[in-house]
């Protein structure tokens, strides 16, 4: 579980909601006709710029801004370390059937085995790593469209309640609950994109980024391990992928 996440959202609203607390009834700032108007509007707006496969797997893909399968980047370069040091002495062969952290490892490695050209090797995993980005692009690009379109969902509902308010200036009784359509419909935008549609896009941007940072890693390590490299070099070249910090602490241990 990534807390910064659940931490960071759940302190945005809370503290909103505290604001609001203080400043009388929190019931004044609720209005359905506004919630339908910003959370519906914004849906079927995403909804229009994705296929339907996209946009119905963007609750799968917001799992990942809270929740992060990739393996440690320091731990992994030990684990490939030692896979180097066994191919190294035993051959390629003996790394048949090893369980290994990764998925993406694990393909890599039966790759070798098989005995495909270096040239194959990187292609396919190339290939792999690419597919992976559009995904991880898509799944982002989803929660920024939510946060563009969320305020501006918000904006349509403050013109529609500005014009009830304006039709019905003769009846000071439909002044006020049109003016609260027409504040608090801002309001919900600005919530929805700020305190949680933004910070996920943000989230599952780093996100991509960390998985290609990852698969360019075990990309590198496989064919240094292909072609028969010290496995001293091959953690030496992995250690750039560190950073600058954390590889100062590996190199001293």
């Amino acid at each position: 579980m990534d807390l910064a996440t659940l931490i960071g959202i759940l302190g945005a609203v809370a503290l909103i909601v505290v604001t609001m607390l203080m400043s009388g009834d929190i019931t004044m700032f609720v209005n359905v006709p506004s919630l339908v108007i910003v959370i519906g509007g914004t849906f079927c707006a995403v909804m229009a710029q994705y296929s339907l496969g996209q946009y119905l797997s963007f609750a799968k893909v917001a799992g990942k801004g809270f929740k992060s399968n990739l393996p440690d980047a320091a731990e992994l370069i030990d684990e490939i370390v030692g896979l180097a040091d066994e191919a190294r002495k035993g051959g390629l062969l003996s790394l048949e059937g090893k369980e290994v952290s990764s998925d993406f490892l694990q393909k890599g490695i039966q790759l070798l085995v098989d005995g495909h050209d270096p040239d194959v090797v990187k292609a396919l995993l190339s290939k792999e790593k690419s597919e992976a980005e559009k995904r991880h692009t898509t799944g982002a690009s989803i929660f920024t469209a939510m946060g563009v379109m969320a305020p501006a969902m918000g904006m349509i509902g403050t013109l529609i309640g500005l014009v009830a308010m304006l039709a019905n200036m003769s009846d000071p009784k439909s002044i006020g609950p049109a003016m609260a359509v027409a504040l608090l419909t801002t309001l919900y935008g600005a919530i929805v994109a700020n305190a949680f549609c933004d910070p996920m896009a943000a989230k599952l941007t780093q996100r991509a980024a960390d998985d290609a940072m990852i698969k360019n890693l075990v990309i590198d390590a496989l064919l240094a391990i292909q072609n028969g490299q010290n496995p001293r070099v091959i953690d030496s070249m992995l250690r750039n992928y560190l950073p600058e910090g954390k590889r100062e602490v590996a190199d001293a241990g």
